[in-house]
């Protein structure tokens, strides 16, 4: 996030080369003499102007400098990323074996939709532990039933008929255990009752997903025939729901003050360079990395359409404050010096330039904002300052 400054460096070798040509440019392909005193580029006003011929000119362009309107904002790049609140890797409830996958990467599914299969021993044994416990509740029943008509009768003693009431008591607590054992495998109530009714087993267990979203990952272990087990990685199935994504950015140490969580920032994506994404900080980072000096900012952007994918570059924006109207120059208008300042060409009369050293703020739009060194009004070289800035330096490396 911040400005970056652009770089304008010539390597040592092209620098000579420009060098020498501007000498024999300004010099109609001569040397003059050295008796005339004067530099090739023509007589300097002062150590900070320079002064041009007409041809010269013809590679510089001079405007009034005007305002601009800088948006308060910052940027940092960052990358797509899938909302792990809302990603749930689906292990088998119980070990068994895969007979068939439903879903591949990409497909959309919906709550309670079967994923896959599987062929599970311990689904027969809870289902045969229902139909035993289904047959003993049945059987305590009826002994209880005998037993109240009897002790009305004076003909069973009393304990005899409070261990009936204990075995159909417990009887009927195994049942309920054993049908709730069944809920868990994803059995209804219609189901167990059939299971109870025909005394068969099913040993297919269906694993559905746990929400509505998208198939993001189908691992080698979902393929048929595999023995998987719950939570052996990896899950055969990851779903995640993408009406929302993370956008995760590196933010610059300098920004950190101006982040706060809940602030609605705007993502743009390269997929699609003129539609902006609302967003909102959901989380800043408490660690700066020492290599990069950055913090990690999460933005959760809403994405009903699902036209973000994780992985995609990204950018980030966040305003920090009211605009500013500032002089604003093309990248051409405005040069770095070798000490890192940086530099514009203010029009003094008739083919004269000065040398003035600038400040500069943000970058937008190809325009450079100062915001200090020129005045509205002023005739500045918007392009050119580069050959002015070579120029005054063959200048100056010829000497008067």
């Amino acid at each position: 996030m911040g400005f970056n400054h652009q770089k304008w460096v010539i390597s040592g070798g092209a620098t000579l080369v420009l060098v020498s040509a501007l000498i024999y440019f300004f010099n109609g392909g001569a040397q003059p003499p050295v008796s005339e005193g004067r530099s090739a580029l023509g007589p300097k006003v002062s150590g900070q102007t320079l002064q041009l011929t007409d041809a010269q000119m013809a590679l510089v362009k001079v405007v009034p400098a005007t305002l601009h309107t800088f948006l308060a904002q910052r940027e940092a790049m960052g990358v797509i990323a899938f909302d792990d609140d809302q990603t749930v890797q689906v292990y088998p409830p119980y070990p068994g074996k895969i007979l068939r996958r439903f879903k591949e990467v990409g497909d959309f599914v919906k709550k309670g939709e079967t994923l896959y299969t599987l062929d599970s021993p311990d689904l027969i044994q809870a289902e045969s532990t229902v139909i035993a416990a289904a047959g003993v509740r049945e059987l305590t029943t009826r002994v209880l039933e005998r037993a109240k008509r009897l002790i009305a009768l004076k003909g069973l003693a009393e304990k005899d008929y409070q261990q009936a009431i204990s075995d159909q008591q417990t009887a009927e607590g195994n049942y309920n255990a054993a049908r709730n054992a069944l809920h868990l495998f994803g059995k209804s109530a219609h189901e167990i009752d059939r299971i109870e009714a025909t005394h068969e087993v099913d040993a297919i267990l269906d694993v559905p997903s746990p929400l509505d979203g998208r198939v993001t990952v189908v691992a080698m272990s979902a393929a048929a025939g595999t023995y998987v087990q719950p939570g052996t990685a990896p899950a055969p199935y990851a779903i995640s729901d993408l009406s929302k994504v993370w956008m995760l950015a590196n933010v610059s140490e300098t920004d950190i003050p101006l982040l706060e969580s809940g602030e609605s920032v705007i993502v743009r994506v390269m997929a699609f360079p003129q539609r902006t994404f609302q967003a909102k900080i959901d989380k800043v980072g408490t660690v700066v990395d020492p290599n990069t000096h950055r913090l990690q900012v999460r933005c959760v952007v809403p994405d009903p359409r699902h036209e973000l994918h994780p992985g995609m570059m990204a950018t980030f924006t966040i305003r920090t404050g009211a605009d500013m109207q500032s002089v604003g120059l093309p990248d051409g208008g405005v040069v770095r010096e070798g000490d890192g300042s940086y530099s514009a060409w203010v029009a003094e009369g008739q083919h004269r330039f000065r040398r003035r050293s600038v400040i500069l703020g943000v970058r937008q739009e190809n325009l450079m904002q100062i915001l200090e060194g020129i005045q509205p009004g002023e005739n500045v070289a918007t392009d050119g300052a580069i050959f002015l800035s070579n120029a005054f330096a063959v200048d100056a490396s010829t000497g008067e």
